[in-house]
């Protein structure tokens, strides 16, 4: 279900079931059709990881993922929006593409990581 694309050299600050996370995303049909992105609004999503509140391949598929990391989700539609799927733009039964980025957990955001690491 994922895959990563890009992982950081060290993983200082990671993502547990509980953190509060914030993360950027692409979320593409399988045919590359993209229904929504965070990055053209530069406005990542912010949510508590594994309590209910993205659908459960995010919580499945975002944990353990370290701050900076880029992975791509692979979600099966029981996984994501089901048969009913989410109109307009999410057919049922689609299977769904993510590109993420982990940019925050717990308050921590990725540039105060960056500044963190160049001080030491």
């Amino acid at each position: 279900m994922a895959l990563n694309e890009h992982k950081p050299a060290t993983c200082e600050v990671q993502a547990h079931k509980g953190d509060k996370v914030k993360v950027h995303y692409r979320g593409k049909l399988t045919d590359g059709t993209v229904f929504d992105s965070s990055f053209e609004r530069k406005n990542p999503i912010e949510f508590e990881l594994g309590a209910g509140q993205v659908i459960k391949g995010w919580d499945q598929g975002l944990l353990g993922m370290c701050l900076g990391e880029k992975r791509k989700l692979k979600i099966p539609s029981r996984l994501g929006y089901g048969d009913q799927g989410s109109q307009p733009s999410i057919p049922g039964g689609a299977t769904l593409i993510f590109d993420t980025e982990l940019v925050g957990v717990n308050g921590v955001s990725l540039d105060e990581e960056d500044k963190t690491g160049s001080e030491l």
